[in-house]
């Protein structure tokens, strides 16, 4: 009996190779999963409590690679490492690492040159990094830890609420968050600026 997964809308699958990667042995449910993952994400947002970055540290491929380690390295063998399959979500594979790195670029010039406000950054960042799908899962929660980072400790502004929910389970709070990726997805932030304050 191998590691059994069932998923809401939204989420992304698990390839079978992926799941080799699992580093605690004892999990045979989501549900599972789903708390020793928690546990991991509670361990990196404690470790960032109190921290500030420079745009340099945070824009960077290493500083997201090594959030995601944070966030999933005691449960995943590959997190960090940028996914090496397609997925029903993101840009292909062998995109990843050069989506990431021009997603750092425009990322400096906005905060350089005003372009946007913090929250417009945090936001616009998050919302291009889960749409590249850098990993092979946990880049919805990825994605928003990283603007919670760049608007909290580099902005210094309060992070986001984000429904004030942890998005996992197939709820209203998870169906208006998909709603607002989605429409971000076709060009208008709105309800994705909404929903991160919510």
């Amino acid at each position: 009996m191998g590691l059994e997964l069932h998923y809401a809308d939204g989420q992304t699958p698990i390839d079978e190779d992926e799941k080799l990667g699992l580093l605690i042995s004892t999990i045979s449910t989501k549900s599972e999963l789903d708390e020793f993952e928690q546990l991991n994400i509670e361990g990196a947002i404690q470790w960032l409590k109190g921290k500030k970055f420079k745009g340099s540290e945070v824009f960077s491929e290493s500083f997201v690679c090594m959030i995601h380690r944070r966030m999933y390295g005691s449960v995943w063998s590959w997190a960090s490492k940028f996914r090496s399959t397609n997925k029903n979500i993101g840009v292909d594979k062998f995109q990843v690492s050069q989506s990431l790195r021009m997603l750092c670029n425009d990322a400096h010039y906005w905060v350089e040159h005003e372009v946007y406000s913090p929250e417009e950054i945090a936001i616009r960042f998050k919302h291009r990094l889960v749409s590249i799908h850098c990993f092979p899962n946990g880049n919805g929660r990825h994605s928003r830890l990283m603007a919670d980072v760049i608007i909290e400790n580099f902005f210094g502004q309060m992070h986001f609420s984000w429904g004030s929910q942890n998005l996992i389970s197939q709820d209203d709070a998870r169906r208006a968050y998909i709603d607002a990726v989605r429409k971000a997805d076709r060009g208008n932030l709105s309800p994705l600026f909404q929903f991160s304050r919510s």
